[in-house]
């Protein structure tokens, strides 16, 4: 946790400030200037907070402030507030703990009892060996049975100690403290038993030898030391008189433990010394603990892997990966019990964005069968935090569902659970992601499952039609949609029911081939329930739609035919290049001539298509009527297009687009439309991000109209713009789907960064000089309209652009022929 560090300034009483600052009483007025200042500051933070609860930061500098001013009630409120939300890490506990015991002294049975709350408290939240030794100090010195040695008070006191065992005992590098304080205490016992009292005090040497043997046993830090305490102790015993004689050798099986532990140790060395290098990153420590985890799986016992687990959380708190995998580990070995509902607890408090967290936590505890408030609760936590997908919030919503209807389905005896609760939690999930996922399976599965429990756990069919119906006002242009109406209509044996249904979807456009698949379905239908009537009606029906259907698939497959012959593709780059280094192979004279052969060609090829494009047509039959000739390019007027004819006239400009939306949510988004051809979202080309623009072509203006008549419209949160993309007007876009005239380029230039103004700055100062540069007297400059013009976007410059001096007439009349590399050249300016 950061900032922790900047907090270790401790309360003051005010006999230590007089005895700091001797001046004190000659420094009132800084003193009050002081306040004054940390009032501010705390207003300060405490709107923050207000603001953003979940200021770790804030929180910290609160407390750090408070404890400078000694207001205990106010620093005991803020320490609390953040204790809620957050875990707090041994540092900030002790300090807690500290302040408090200067404040209140531990003798009286209310102050000892709040601070053993605290480090109660404490030792749940992170694993700290020091923080464990000092709250088994603190009872020893201040509880009066424990302090005693009565027999209640040494009961009580070894409990305490065996829990600090279960949870640090196994710590390798500082477990040791823990059976180094047990041991003294358990010998500060037999030094309270009288000489007289023999029985008693073997039976407190036997209770000390146990712990010495249980500590070697195990590998920790400084086995050694702990072996010669142990030989020490015995010989202070006076029960090996003879010093060649080890006192380990008298009992093999501990003998034998040790030499086992020493190995395991001594196997985990190197290990524990990477994990505490202060020379490695974060992110390598945390790769450090990984690979010990993995060798602890591989090796290790059960308690040992769960200690290192809690000792990598108490280093990275906030590591995701982590927490999933030590949960992991203890849903296959624990499955369940209070230690994993514990984890969990910890886990979602500390990475409350991970949304798989909560939902094994919720999974936990059905395991362990806690109550219906409890898995309640953790739902409504879970609710309040924010995730990064929306796939985590549905996760969450279907657990909860699971969990209900297994609940309803399998419990026997007590009060059933009320169908309502389930009820009322789709009734949620369907308000909060039907804006955000329309269109998608997810939603799908979401309703298909809702209607399912409604006719099989409500009983209510009424109820189950109304969630179908509701869907298929957000997300009629599914197929899968009106599929699934259909089938739970079916499945419950209602054929009329789903006969409607039939005649109210078939006429429908759906993607792909799913207007076919539904007509199709529809005469299947009638061959397996219904009568020859039925079958004959639905025929009727279906038949001019198929065949309309068929012809509008034809139409589209001969455009496609039409395109690739006309536009093939080809990768142009390399067939210059290996037209570049033949030439170079070939003599000056023969590239001359074979450079000049090159462009009469081409002019040819590009003469043949403008003429027999559908836009030269237009214009040649224009030119009859006026009595002009078509064998003159520079009196025609023709636009670079896209890569399809119908792209100048049948395609839309949006804007305001999100900047995560592909092609996929756009198409989509026009799903009840359909006609999309090709969809074209802009990048800028120093980022490579999304510019939130796109260009969407259609088949016909149809389409067209009903996609313009979609504007303001949300996509993925976000209102989009869309009109009509009329390259005629000079890159303006319209919104009346008539041509009318109406700005929009400037709704999305404000937006974007230098580059990409510069970029579109630059586009329309070449649109300006090649429209200049066509009407002034004597140019030759063509603007070239339609579908085969190579491909060539808008912003490039056509072919035979040139610059807007015009030519002298003797270079008109007798153009020198280009070279291969000149021709190239004018391709790629």
């Amino acid at each position: 946790m950061e900032g922790e560090e900047q907090h270790e300034t401790l309360t003051l009483t005010s006999e230590e400030r007089e005895k700091d600052d001797p001046m004190s009483d000659s420094d009132d007025s800084d003193d009050s200037d002081d306040e004054a200042q940390q009032n501010i500051q705390l207003e300060s933070l405490q709107t923050q907070l207000t603001d953003n609860p979940s200021n770790y930061d804030a929180h910290l500098q609160c407390i750090n402030i408070l404890r400078k001013t000694a207001d205990v009630d106010r620093l005991t409120k803020a320490r609390e507030l953040m204790s809620q939300i957050f875990p707090l890490t041994p540092t900030i506990w002790q300090q807690w703990i500290k302040d408090e015991l200067s404040l209140n002294t531990a003798s009286s049975p209310e102050a000892f009892s709040r601070v053993v709350q605290l480090y109660e408290r404490a030792t749940f939240d992170y694993l700290s060996a020091s923080l464990w030794c000092d709250y088994l100090h603190f009872v020893q010195e201040f509880d009066p049975m424990v302090h005693q040695c009565s027999p209640a008070g040494i009961s009580k006191a070894r409990d305490l100690f065996e829990r600090a065992l279960t949870a640090a005992g196994l710590h390798v590098a500082q477990g040791t403290q823990i059976w180094e304080a047990y041991r003294l205490y358990e010998q500060a016992i037999l030094l309270t038993i009288h000489e007289s009292d023999g029985q008693a005090k073997e039976k407190q040497v036997q209770q000390i030898r146990s712990l010495f043997h249980r500590q070697l046993s195990i590998p920790l830090a400084d086995m050694n030391s702990t072996l010669i305490a142990y030989k020490s102790w015995e010989v202070e015993l006076g029960n090996f008189h003879d010093v060649s004689i080890d006192p380990i050798d008298s009992y093999p099986h501990v003998a034998s433990a040790y030499q086992k532990a020493l190995e395991m140790y001594n196997a985990r060395i190197h290990l524990e010394e990477q994990i505490s290098s202060q020379d490695i990153s974060d992110s390598e420590r945390l790769q450090q603990y990984m690979n010990y985890l993995k060798f602890e799986q591989s090796s290790g016992t059960p308690a040992r892997i769960q200690v290192l687990y809690e000792r990598a959380i108490t280093d990275f708190p906030l590591s995701p990966e982590l927490w999933l995998d030590y949960t992991r580990y203890l849903d296959k070995t624990l499955k369940v019990g209070k230690i994993v509902s514990n984890v969990y607890s910890r886990a979602t408090k500390n990475c409350p964005w991970v949304g798989e967290l909560w939902v094994r936590f919720m999974l936990s505890l059905e395991r362990g069968h806690a109550s219906e408030k409890d898995l309640a609760e953790i739902f409504e936590k879970s609710l309040c935090c924010t995730f990064p997908t929306l796939d985590e919030y549905l996760d969450l919503f279907l657990t909860r569902v699971d969990g209900l209807r297994r609940r309803i389905t399998f419990t026997r005896g007590g009060d059933p659970l009320e169908y309502k609760t389930i009820r009322d939690t789709f009734e949620r999930a369907s308000n909060y992601l039907s804006p955000y996922m329309k269109n998608t399976n997810d939603l799908l599965h979401l309703h298909a499952y809702w209607a399912h429990l409604e006719t099989k756990l409500g009983k209510d069919i009424t109820a189950a039609r109304g969630v179908w119906e509701s869907f298929l006002k957000t997300c009629g242009s599914m197929l899968e949609a009106w599929t699934g109406y259909i089938a739970m209509e079916l499945e419950l044996g209602h054929i009329n029911e789903a006969r409607s249904i039939y005649k109210r979807c078939y006429s429908k456009r759906f993607f792909g081939t799913g207007s076919e698949d539904i007509c199709n379905s529809w005469l299947r239908f009638e061959r397996e329930f219904g009568k020859l009537e039925d079958f004959d009606h639905a025929l009727q029906k279906v038949t001019p739609r198929l065949e309309e259907l068929r012809l509008f698939r034809l139409q589209q497959e001969s455009k496609s035919v039409e395109e690739s012959e006309n536009n093939p593709r080809r990768n142009v780059r390399d067939k210059r290049k290996l037209g570049s280094d033949l030439a170079d192979e070939q003599s000056p004279a023969k590239r001359k001539k074979d450079a000049s052969r090159k462009v009469t060609k081409a002019h040819e090829d590009m003469k043949y298509q403008v003429k027999n494009s559908p836009q030269a047509t237009k214009v040649e039959g224009a030119n009859q009527k006026k009595g002009k000739s078509d064998d003159n390019p520079s009196e025609q007027k023709l636009i670079v297009g896209k890569h399809r004819a119908y792209s100048d006239q049948c395609t839309a400009f949006i804007s305001n687009i999100h900047p995560t939306a592909n092609d996929e949510h756009i198409r989509d988004f026009f799903s009840d439309i359909g006609g999309i051809v090709a969809i074209r979202i802009l990048h800028d080309k120093f980022t490579g991000k999304s510019r939130g623009l796109a260009y969407v072509d259609f088949l016909d203006d149809e389409h067209l109209v009903a996609a313009v008549a979609k504007n303001k419209n949300t996509l993925l949160g976000k209102k989009l713009s869309i009109a009509r993309s009329d390259p005629k007007r000079g890159g303006k876009e319209t919104f009346d789907p008539k041509n009318t005239e109406h700005a929009h380029a400037t709704n999305h230039s404000d937006k974007k960064g230098s580059a990409s103004k510069e970029t579109d700055d630059s586009f329309k100062r070449e649109v300006k000089d090649a429209k200049l540069s066509s009407k002034r007297p004597g140019s030759n400059n063509i603007e070239f309209k339609g579908k085969n013009t190579f491909a060539m976007p808008r912003n490039v410059r056509p072919l035979g652009y040139t610059a807007n001096k015009p030519k002298a007439k003797a270079e008109e009349g007798d153009e020198k022929p280009k070279s291969n590399d000149e021709f190239r050249k004018m391709f790629i300016r």
